[in-house]
């Protein structure tokens, strides 16, 4: 039974059992969840959004994304579904009173609270931090606990006093079936925001169109050539001289129209005309004109 060197092996050197199954601490979760940002795990800061699918994000983390989608990044599944900025909503926190954040002591002289959490419920008191359910309103953002919502049943927002529907309530960090029912009402909404889409363009491309019956209401066109043959050669003729005639006057008094002077204007006073250089006065003589070269030519 001994080995080389008189040494004894032991029991778990000879029968391996099966390895234990690894824990997640608790706590450690938690604070995963509520503290972190789902996307670039780092600490939630203002302005802190959450998607429809009830996950807390850093707003920069989101924008990032969005800009270049390209850039390889971890956890990039759990923000698969959000296409634009419309998709996620800015919350409305309340903050807790009790929370110290970077201010406190790491010297590890003291007990460590990992149950403090950086936000409360403004009705309740209840801290958020994974223990109780805490919800969001996607009309205006605000974040209460489940434990409020149920007690006073209301359909105004505790907060700022905007009126919401069941369906607007939005619950953090949910369960895997919470997180499904969720994503199934998402895709419902998209749909019926895409119908909607469909309809306003056919309607646009309808009131763009000429309808049909205004073109048939228009009057035909007649043939000039047809009523010349019908009419015999010599009504053509005269109609058009009498067309040429005609343009030729509207043109020749139009002419004089525009030729008419404005020293002939008897209408227009002496010193309406004296402004013009036609005016007997702007006329100089030889004696009067100057011998240099000046910016204006009536310079003397």
């Amino acid at each position: 039974m001994g080995c080389d060197g008189g040494t004894i092996p032991k029991r778990h050197e000879l029968v391996k059992a099966p390895k234990k199954v690894e824990k997640v601490d608790k706590n450690a979760e938690l604070a995963a969840q509520w503290k972190y940002c789902a996307l670039s795990q780092e600490k939630l800061r203002r302005p802190i959004v959450a998607c429809e699918l009830g996950r807390l994000f850093n707003k920069d983390a989101i924008i990032e994304y969005l800009l270049d989608k390209t850039a390889e990044r971890p956890n990039t599944q759990t923000v698969a579904h959000i296409r634009g900025i419309k998709d996620i909503k800015e919350l409305n926190l309340t903050d807790n009173p009790e929370w110290e954040g970077e201010r406190r002591n790491t010297k590890g002289d003291r007990y460590e609270d990992f149950n403090c959490g950086m936000f409360i419920c403004p009705v309740v008191g209840l801290e958020m931090n994974g223990k109780h359910r805490f919800c969001y309103l996607q009309t205006c953002g605000c974040v209460f606990s489940d434990r409020a919502l149920k007690e006073i049943k209301t359909d105004i927002c505790h907060k700022c006093g905007d009126a919401f529907k069941n369906e607007d309530v939005v619950v953090l960090n949910g369960t895997k079936e919470e997180v499904e029912k969720l994503r199934e009402k998402m895709e419902e909404r998209r749909t019926k925001a895409k119908t909607k889409k469909s309809k306003k363009s056919k309607a646009a491309e309808a009131v763009s169109t000429p309808s049909e019956s205004k073109d048939d209401t228009q009057a035909p066109q007649v043939d000039v050539t047809e009523i010349s043959l019908q009419n015999g050669g010599e009504s053509s003729q005269s109609a058009v001289a009498g067309s040429s005639s005609s343009s030729k006057g509207t043109k020749s008094s139009t002419s004089s129209a525009t030729k008419r002077s404005v020293q002939e204007m008897t209408e227009k006073s002496e010193v309406f005309k004296s402004l013009f250089t036609s005016h007997s006065s702007a006329k100089r003589t030889k004696d009067q004109t100057s011998n240099w070269v000046t910016h204006t030519p009536y310079h003397f």
